[in-house]
């Protein structure tokens, strides 16, 4: 979205002296000022110069168009028992004063639960990933670990530079995370200025290559529908794997069923929908599921699956 005074949404960034081609390409030192991009002498180009941007004054714009979603979006199957349960479950342990001793607590849980997934913060990836390949092998096994370890990028905020989260992504990678759970500048969403998200996803998932999943967390408590759909289709073509409700810890709320169908009904069947924060029972967690979630992320794991029939 335009606003009045601040051209393409305005700038969030410093121009800095970087070379910028078109908007669709990952910038180094963010060099871009909102759906604008820069010339070698420092200059920015107009709208009319860029292909990615619209031609005409930034005023009379047309909002960025995306692939329509499928008619009526199939559903995920609603687990029955406490074992598939746990395999759609992301064990989530992001509390800031978290210890080692926490996290190892978590680990376990993981391993004694059969979740799916254990979610970390950066800075405890690699000892969540050394508990998950020792936890249940002997030596010499050539089994997968335990579970998958996942991390977060851009948390819980959103407004790390794009090139940092960049930046957090590999090295989560490279202390042994599958899986990244970003948060977008969720500004960009409310100026709906989809190409700034769409640009600082595909950064992150060049920087995050197959087979890791990345997940776009678009904090939806804020967002109405209408913007949280299309976030969605901005998270779709920006690479994304998943879209997700929510940190967990934005004092508007977490993951709400009205999110959850908003982001089914756009990208159901085309990408996975995460459902976080605030999931506290089974049947918070099935109803999830049943609006159309596919992975659910929570902490009180072992209390949702204790009400779930055993299997």
């Amino acid at each position: 979205m335009y606003l009045a005074g601040r051209g393409w949404a305005g700038p969030r960034a410093p121009r800095a002296e970087t070379t910028c081609t078109t908007a669709g390409q990952a910038i180094e030192g963010q060099g871009l000022v909102r759906g604008r991009t820069a010339r070698k002498d420092g200059s920015m180009t107009t709208p009319a110069e860029d292909p990615d941007q619209p031609a005409g004054s930034p005023e009379a714009a047309p909002a960025r168009q995306f692939p329509p979603a499928p008619v009526s979006p199939p559903l995920p199957p609603v687990p029955t028992n406490r074992t598939e349960l746990a395999a759609i479950i992301d064990h989530t342990q992001l509390k800031p004063d978290a210890t080692d001793e926490d996290i190892l607590k978590v680990c376990a849980e993981a391993v004694k639960l059969k979740v799916a997934t254990v979610c970390v913060a950066p800075t405890h990836v690699y000892l969540a990933a050394a508990s998950a390949r020792q936890g249940t092998r002997s030596a010499g096994s050539t089994e997968p670990p335990a579970y998958t370890v996942a991390s977060v990028v851009g948390f819980p905020h959103g407004t790390h530079l794009s090139a940092v989260k960049v930046e957090e992504t590999r090295r989560a990678i490279a202390d042994g995370a599958s899986e990244i759970d970003m948060v977008i500048d969720i500004a960009n969403a409310v100026d709906e200025n989809w190409a700034a998200i769409e640009l600082e996803i595909s950064q992150v998932r060049g920087a995050a290559p197959a087979p890791v999943v990345l997940k776009v967390i678009l904090e939806t408590a804020l967002l109405p529908d209408a913007i949280i759909r299309s976030a969605c289709r901005a998270a779709l073509a920006g690479g994304a794997n998943f879209v997700k409700t929510s940190t967990g810890f934005h004092p508007a709320g977490g993951a709400s069923l009205r999110a959850v169908r908003a982001m089914h009904s756009a990208v159901g069947g085309r990408l996975g929908i995460k459902a976080s924060g605030g999931i506290r029972t089974a049947a918070q967690a099935l109803a999830f599921v049943q609006a159309g979630a596919t992975r659910l992320g929570m902490s009180a794991t072992a209390d949702v699956l204790s009400e779930m029939p055993p299997g």
